[in-house]
């Protein structure tokens, strides 16, 4: 299946019945496998007149306490920015996903990783974050996707599934064996009195200033929360290690080749590979930065995760980059060479 199919089929099975969307490449797919599908089990498909549109539809549905999804890819996503800091200032849950491409402005549709700012650092204006999740390989499309709408109901805030287009169109086996949580209820949402209880209200503004701090201050206490118990990462050969890859997404599927060749040839080379880029696995690298005498981040941008590493290690051990931009990926021997590079200097 393809990562964007897997990922509509994982929101299905994870019970969303609402997607809003428009047609971008390289994220069509997720789309056109919608419109198939939603019809057929009662669910609503909307291709909106804009992306504008489609995030707004995503916050009304949202307010009646139903799981929603929308998709795009990079300059789409910049013009969901502002729904998507509506959806943080009123606390509501919802899936977005962004097949990211090469940037800035229209750019190009290969592959890329130039949306790691946005995505990390909010995505629209104001104090907010979202949970970002970033897969490596098809199944991990459909089970984040599934783990992202169970984390936005928890949380009550919008999780982003930051994929590429490489994920986005390759092909892999999957499977759909999943042990669905039962939807926690939500009482906040405005679904209509009954005359049974006080009118609910989904909100952003607040013209008390002491009220709107008060509420960004209770927002982010929950986000140490998350920071607590919901950092993901994978780390890989890493124990031993003098040369550590950091790396996401198909940047870390390369990596890890890179990763293989270098203790074949005597190399302790390890990698650590973050699945949640927010909150971002901090104390991992942290520890790491105790032994390694040098951090790569390889990425597909001119340098984004690079400053989450280098602030995780506090500036402890040297943090290069390794890059291909504009859709282009490094190849195994371009992060080898790096590695091999690396180890020659020695030392921290």
């Amino acid at each position: 299946m393809k990562g964007n199919e897997a990922i509509a089929e994982a929101a299905i099975q994870a019970g969303c019945r609402h997607y809003f969307g428009y047609p971008i490449t390289p994220q069509t797919e997720i789309a056109a496998y919608m419109a198939k599908r939603m019809p057929k089990i009662g669910g609503t498909f909307l291709q909106a007149e804009s992306e504008i549109a489609a995030i707004n539809m995503v916050y009304g549905v949202s307010s009646a306490g139903k799981r929603v999804m929308t998709s795009s890819s990079s300059p789409g996503i910049s013009l969901k920015s502002e729904g998507l800091s509506y959806l943080a200032g009123s606390d509501l849950p919802a899936l977005v996903v962004n097949a990211q491409r090469g940037g800035p402005g229209l750019g190009g549709i290969q592959p890329s990783q130039s949306d790691y700012f946005q995505a990390t650092r909010g995505g629209g204006h104001g104090d907010y974050h979202m949970i970002v999740l970033a897969p490596s390989s098809v199944q991990e499309m459909a089970d984040l996707t599934i783990k992202g709408f169970e984390l936005a109901d928890q949380y009550r805030m919008t999780a982003m599934v930051l994929a590429d287009g490489t994920i986005g169109q390759m092909m892999e086996p999957v499977s759909f064996d999943f042990e669905i949580k039962e939807q926690i209820a939500k009482p906040w949402a405005t679904t209509g009195t009954k005359m049974a209880r006080k009118h609910n209200v989904v909100n952003s503004l607040y013209l008390n200033p002491e009220q709107l701090e008060k509420t960004n201050f209770e927002r982010y206490e929950r986000y140490e929360v998350i920071k607590q118990n919901e950092t993901l990462c994978e780390e890989y050969l890493c124990d031993d290690a003098d040369i550590i890859i950091a790396a996401f997404g198909i940047a870390a599927r390369v990596s890890k080749n890179a990763v293989n060749e270098a203790r074949a040839n005597g190399i302790k080379a390890g990698l650590i590979r973050p699945i949640t880029l927010w909150p971002f696995p901090e104390k991992v690298f942290a520890k790491h930065a105790e032994h390694a005498k040098q951090i790569i981040s390889v990425e597909l941008s001119m340098g984004q995760m690079i400053e989450d590493v280098r602030l995780a290690t506090s500036c402890k051990v040297p943090v290069t980059l390794c890059c291909r931009v504009g859709g282009m990926i490094p190849t195994p021997d371009q992060v080898y060479n790096a590695i091999v590079e690396a180890n020659e200097k020695g030392g921290k």
